[in-house]
């Protein structure tokens, strides 16, 4: 939750928003700059994705907009459910392998995503990794709560999200596991952000996947320009966008969301942590030079606050549509109070209310607080010693990925290869959906942060009394 600090000199040049104050330097992202980042893109990805669909155009039964497929009926013959299958998705990062060598363009990216820049230095994206893991519940929490839910904030991204119809209640929840997927693939290993490994591969896809929707939704609004607002809210999915998307995966953890929950990272962490984002940015096409240095980050983290967070009617639509689909769900089993709470401890009261979120009491706070001091006894307890932290890291690499890839109630064990499912059309608009009837079950989250919250009193109180007893005793020594 962020406080106000009164003790802080402001300048004329201090700038506040959404609990969050900085100062404004040269570094900072102007307007005029902005302006032109909304309406540059990846273009190359484009003439790629255009040759990619020549060589293997999708299916008719690829495009139409979907979402979970529901079961077959458990009365339908062996023959019958083979007939229902759908057709195999297209893999667009494997078209690429395969055909790179005959044409130019594919050619030219393939080229591009397997050249590792001069700063790439290797150990120190694997230094990078492991600060994910090192601070692995603090980093899903504000993954969550605040780079997704908080970041719907932005109005502007927020029309091209709700054109796709992947954030209604039936479906955000996939969404975030399978984003999620793409980060765990990426900080599963050395290998696998390198040239050729999972994580790499995933980037490439996103890339594509990128590509596409914007394709699609530039060519519907120039078909009927009152679809998307091309001139005001820019290029679907364009170059600040993407630059938004890689500093919400970074900056806005290491300067919003940990800091919120007790989690400060060392200097050599973020400069290891902007590193290994740096690097997937640039697989990924987006103008990387904005996290050269970890200075440059948090500075383009606070221009995209100050310039583009600014809720609308439709930031409210999806990101109650977020807390809808993770209410009472497994693993956790949060109850929505407890849901709604994570997110105002990390946004704020005044961006939760500009969201639409309701208001929740104490109790949930108190809750929070449980759990943040939880997390820092957790992170800074394995931090402190080196011999324990490799383990650490280690177990939850397994853990998040048996979570969040694995398990029946997660993507099942079927990775996504991000093909374009939710495809953008005239009547795809993402309207607000209601609170799911559940029977909410224990949460073992909510009693863990309950008993973390008994425990720190429990010290203090211990303490402040043999404090008093160590007082008392002095002061009758010295009388």
């Amino acid at each position: 939750m962020a406080l106000f600090n009164p003790f802080r000199s402001r300048t004329e040049n201090t700038r506040y928003c959404w609990g969050y104050e900085f100062e404004w330097t040269e570094g900072h992202l102007t307007e005029g700059k902005a302006k032109v980042l909304k309406q540059s893109y990846d273009v190359l990805a484009e003439q790629c994705l255009d040759r990619l669909n020549e060589i293997s155009p999708p299916s008719s039964g690829a495009l139409p907009r979907r979402e979970d497929p529901a079961p077959a009926a458990a009365t339908a013959t062996d023959e019958e459910k083979k007939e229902k299958l759908p057709h195999p998705q297209r893999d667009l990062y494997i078209l690429l392998r395969d055909n790179h060598e005959a044409d130019p363009k594919l050619h030219e990216l393939w080229d591009e995503v397997n050249t590792v820049p001069d700063w790439v230095d290797w150990a120190q994206i694997q230094r990078g990794q492991d600060v994910f893991y090192r601070y692995g519940g603090p980093a899903l929490t504000g993954l969550t709560y605040q780079s997704l839910l908080g970041g719907m904030g932005a109005a502007r991204v927020v029309e091209t999200l709700a054109r796709t119809g992947g954030f209604s209640t039936k479906v955000a929840r996939r969404r975030l596991f399978e984003t999620t997927q793409h980060i765990l693939q990426c900080t599963k290993s050395l290998e696998s952000i390198q040239p050729g490994g999972e994580g790499w591969a995933s980037s490439i896809r996103v890339r594509l996947l990128h590509a596409a929707v914007r394709q699609r939704i530039t060519k519907l609004a120039k078909e009927r320009p009152s679809y998307f607002n091309l001139e005001e809210w820019g290029v679907p999915v364009n170059d600040l966008d993407q630059i938004a998307t890689i500093g919400t995966f970074c900056a806005t953890l290491i300067w919003l969301s940990f800091p919120r929950q007790g989690i400060f990272l060392r200097e050599q962490e973020k400069k290891d942590y902007v590193a290994l984002w740096r690097y997937i940015g640039y697989i990924m096409g987006t103008p990387h030079e904005h996290f050269e240095t970890p200075e440059k980050a948090k500075a383009i983290m606070e221009s995209l606050l100050w310039n583009e967070v600014h809720p609308s009617d439709m930031s409210k639509v999806l990101a109650n549509n977020i807390i809808h689909s993770l209410e009472g769900q497994p693993p956790t089993f949060v109850s929505p109070d407890m849901l709604v709470a994570s997110a105002r401890w990390l946004n704020g009261n005044e961006l939760a209310d500009e969201l639409g979120l309701p208001r929740v009491s104490y109790y949930y706070w108190a809750l929070m607080a449980g759990q943040c001091l939880f997390f820092m006894g957790v992170c800074y307890f394995y931090r402190a010693i080196p011999s324990l932290d490799h383990g650490h890291v280690e177990r939850l690499k397994r853990i998040f990925y048996n979570v969040i890839v694995n398990a029946k109630y997660g993507l099942a064990g079927i990775e996504t290869t991000f093909e374009f499912k939710y495809v953008p059309e005239y009547d795809t608009v993402t309207d607000m959906g209601k609170p799911r009837e559940i029977k909410l079950k224990s949460s073992g989250v909510e009693m863990r942060n309950l008993r973390a919250l008994g425990i720190f009193f429990g010290v203090v109180a211990i303490g402040a009394y043999a404090g008093i007893r160590v007082a008392s005793s002095l002061v009758k020594t010295i009388l």
